[in-house]
């Protein structure tokens, strides 16, 4: 790692990381009341994000009533709260009572594919548990991700350096060479395909029934290295996390990149309609469609 960055520009970031690194350090039954907490004030401080919430409640789940999706989009930011606390301790925590209280199921899948010496890439949507649950991974395989920077360099390096206490390597989205290698190298990489960005192959593929703008990256990578596409799902289970790993998908690259990329999203809609609190709802995953049915400035719910 590169020295820390330090500059007018970052300084008044540096409180604040060590803030959280405090914060990371608290008992775990602590930071699930104060997530809930900090989830309830941000509920009714995150407007737009909260109007954005509810509104991809609506079109993702309309076969729920209408106090269902309320409900549902409380416990989301109580989920959201909790979760912050989760990326400070896998960032800059403990985790060994987190390990005891956790089940991981498929760890031979992953054992298999690594005798064979084929790349996997692992593929999971973007879950508030992602980040310890890919912590809580990484510290029985070895694991590589690939991540979109922060924008602060002070919240980067900090970042950076926390996840590469358990993490193989970080791959930025700049770094497609260096995951490709990876992959072909026989390791195993963390892949989000479900986030809206603007640059990128990317095809339109039904999520939840609408079609999204979505990146062809599982496909391509798969085609470009022959690595495996497996699933990688994760969710709260009492006190720890019930972390999955799925068969690697059959007949994946095929020749229709379309196809691939809608299975993929189908795979993810799956996970969400199993744990739909703790999938990060805030994100404007569905902004294509927004001068149809969403106000520019969002109107807030109650």
């Amino acid at each position: 790692m590169p020295r820390p960055p330090l500059s007018l520009r970052t300084w008044p970031v540096w409180p604040l990381i060590g803030l959280g690194w405090l914060l990371a350090r608290l008992p775990w039954g602590w930071q699930r009341v104060l997530g809930r907490g900090l989830g309830a004030l941000l509920f009714h401080a995150l407007r737009r994000r909260r109007a954005i919430a509810a509104a991809n409640l609506a079109r993702c789940l309309p076969e729920r009533s209408d106090a269902e999706r309320e409900a549902l989009l409380r416990a989301h930011f109580a989920s959201l709260g909790i979760g912050a606390f989760e990326f400070l301790r896998a960032w800059w925590g403990d985790t060994r009572a987190l390990a005891r209280a956790s089940t991981i199921e498929g760890l031979e899948v992953l054992d298999a594919l690594r005798r064979e010496g084929r790349g996997v890439l692992l593929i999971g949507g973007h879950f508030l548990t992602l980040e310890i649950c890919g912590r809580l991974l990484a510290e029985r395989v070895p694991v590589a991700g690939m991540y979109r920077p922060h924008r602060n360099p002070a919240m980067e390096w900090a970042v950076k350096r926390g996840r590469l206490r358990y993490a193989v390597a970080m791959f930025d989205h700049e770094q497609v060479r260096a995951a490709v290698r990876h992959l072909r190298s026989g390791g195993i990489l963390w892949y989000a395909p479900d986030q809206a960005y603007r640059r990128g192959a990317h095809v339109d593929a039904p999520f939840f029934g609408v079609p999204v703008p979505t990146l062809t990256a599982s496909h391509d990578l798969a085609r470009l290295t022959g690595a495996a596409i497996v699933p990688f799902f994760h969710r709260r289970e009492g006190s720890g996390y019930r972390i999955r790993i799925g068969p690697p998908l059959p007949d994946f690259p095929s020749a229709d990149r379309q196809a691939d990329t809608a299975r993929v999203n189908a795979l993810i809609e799956a996970m969400v309609r199993e744990a739909p609190a703790e999938y990060l709802w805030i994100h404007d995953r569905f902004k294509h469609l927004r001068p149809r049915d969403l106000p520019s400035r969002f109107s807030s719910t109650t």
